[in-house]
């Protein structure tokens, strides 16, 4: 009876979250100018042509370009920080190794809307407002502290006797963090860096903030202007251009899931 009351209330649950994406497929679907309403059932096929005029419209196309940049330079970026600095906070014989934990761990501990100010003044004043590489720059910096606690967990549960046998067989702390300590955290390294690239993709605050061109305005700030300058398209246009930019995302959660379960399992 237990058993049955749990997996009607797990298909009762996913029912519930399934039924914002149906409708969001169906209205897709629908013809701009035979839209009134909500609808609740497919009476057209105009999704591609919805696609085109979204793309034709808002450069969808290089906004999808330039948060596939983003995502995939700061995330790997950020793992490759996170990986170093888990090293030595874990491995190496450094003073106050959790001094050193919270001091990068806290940049998750503040809002997002806290830096907003200060990161826009600042990219005003210099020539990284408005570029590529100054939004892959801020990218990396959010994604750091995040892939960090995921890895340093990892990296805690590495036996000490790796270590000690490296260090006998003459092994300096470069060579033992390429060759031994980089290839076991690999796993935690690929959940980080999906983490960080699905954080960046679905980002939308720093991209309106610190980007106005359509050649580097990423995806989610063209979706909003799609949304307001041409709303007059109509909703379907809207929501077909939304539907595209969820497949990469979708499709990666679901190719690498099981990253993602290893990466809740090494979190406390």
């Amino acid at each position: 009876m237990a058993r049955r009351l749990r997996n009607a209330l797990l298909v009762a649950v996913a029912l519930l979250w399934l039924l914002p994406t149906y409708l969001v497929v169906v209205n897709a679907f629908t013809a701009a100018d035979e839209y009134v309403g909500p609808r609740w059932w497919f009476t057209s096929f105009a999704l591609a042509e919805n696609i085109s005029t979204a793309f034709a419209t808002a450069d969808i196309g290089q906004a999808m370009w330039n948060t596939f940049l983003y995502s995939a330079g700061s995330a790997l970026i950020a793992v490759v920080v996170a990986a170093l600095a888990s090293f030595a906070v874990v491995i190496m014989p450094v003073r106050r190794p959790v001094l050193w934990f919270w001091l990068i761990y806290a940049g998750t501990l503040l809002p997002l809307q806290v830096f907003l100010s200060p990161l826009f003044n600042a990219y005003a004043a210099t020539s990284l407002y408005d570029t590529q590489y100054g939004m892959v720059l801020i990218y990396s910096a959010l994604a750091v502290p995040f892939a960090f606690f995921v890895v340093r967990n990892y990296l805690t549960t590495a036996p000490k006797e790796m270590r000690e046998a490296a260090q006998l067989d003459g092994a300096g702390w470069f060579t033992m963090f390429l060759r031994i300590h980089l290839p076991l955290a690999r796993g935690a390294m690929v959940a980080a860096f999906l983490f960080q690239f699905l954080a960046t993709w679905n980002d939308l605050l720093f991209g309106i903030t610190l980007s106005t061109s359509p050649n580097v305005r990423p995806l989610m700030a063209a979706l909003a202007e799609l949304n307001g300058q041409y709303s007059g398209l109509g909703p379907p246009v809207i929501l077909a251009a939304g539907l595209v930019a969820s497949i990469p995302t979708v499709v990666l959660f679901l190719s690498f899931q099981r990253f993602f379960v290893n990466a809740l399992r090494l979190t406390p």
